[in-house]
């Protein structure tokens, strides 16, 4: 936790004093994400760790902390979004496609099946546009 702190932003979401939700952004790629994949860009965002408790999940909290993330990005600032989702089932990847990231890619890292995510953000506009 320490090391995270040290090279990304940690995040909480909180409703009253209650913890719901958490997200870890960072300009340093993580190193079990291959950058091969995504669309190139200069100021890359990096969001891992991203969770929302399981019993509030499907309540709107998840989107919200998504574009939370595009603002952040907006004033980090960055041109654009990167993550992987876990491939199966309980993964993610159906959330971040409807949140309005793009897919570009699968691999497998470790035994694991990953998707590989994207959001390019416009320069200075602020708008969110698809990666080309």
């Amino acid at each position: 936790m320490l090391n995270d702190l040290r090279i990304s932003q940690v995040w909480l979401a909180l409703r009253g004093r209650a913890a719901v939700a958490t997200f870890r952004l960072s300009a340093r790629k993580p190193w079990a994400i291959d950058a091969s994949y995504f669309t190139r860009s200069t100021r890359p965002l990096y969001l891992t760790d991203m969770a929302v408790r399981p019993e509030l999940q499907r309540q709107g909290i998840g989107r919200q902390c998504v574009e939370e993330i595009v603002a952040i990005a907006r004033r980090w600032p960055a041109d654009s979004i990167r993550l992987d989702a876990y491939d199966a089932p309980a993964g993610a990847g159906d959330f971040y496609a409807r949140c309005g990231f793009r897919e570009v890619g699968r691999v497998s890292y470790r035994g694991n099946p990953l998707v590989y995510f994207e959001m390019m953000l416009e320069g200075s506009t602020g708008n969110v546009a698809d990666a080309r």
